[in-house]
């Protein structure tokens, strides 16, 4: 309902592979930290984005998309809903290609202004279960 399988293979094979990991620090319990992981497995860069600013997985974190140095594809979102609204549009403002909101993260405005600004959305789902079926 929330992501066409068309889109979600656009962002994971054509949107690019650097990916902001918004919500994503050091807490190996948290399903950031494991997904993180299977995005690097499949040649994704892995763009720490927390307000800790934490290295993960090897790469630097920033705290907010603001302070990322260089082109981000996609932002994916582990963050509460009532919090993906303006990360959303902050990856909008940044110029990313595609937001992905993981499972859980729903917000329906902030994911018709995210398609309305031309980028690819994907709400509710999470592509560490769908990338190995492409």
């Amino acid at each position: 309902m929330y992501g066409d399988q068309e889109t979600i293979r656009r962002i994971l094979t054509e949107a690019g592979d650097t990916w902001a990991v918004v919500g994503l620090s050091n807490n190996e319990r948290r399903a950031a930290y494991g997904v993180a992981r299977v995005l690097q497995r499949f040649g994704k860069r892995v763009v720490p984005v927390h307000p800790k600013a934490e290295t993960v997985h090897g790469e630097p974190g920033y705290a907010s998309l603001a302070d990322i140095p260089f082109p981000v594809d996609v932002v994916d979102v582990f963050v509460n809903s009532s919090l993906a609204g303006p990360v959303a549009d902050e990856a909008v403002a940044i110029g990313a290609r595609a937001v992905w909101f993981q499972l859980g993260v729903i917000d329906e405005a902030a994911c018709a202004r995210t398609r309305q600004a031309g980028l690819l959305m994907v709400m509710d789902r999470c592509p560490a279960i769908e990338i190995p079926a492409l």
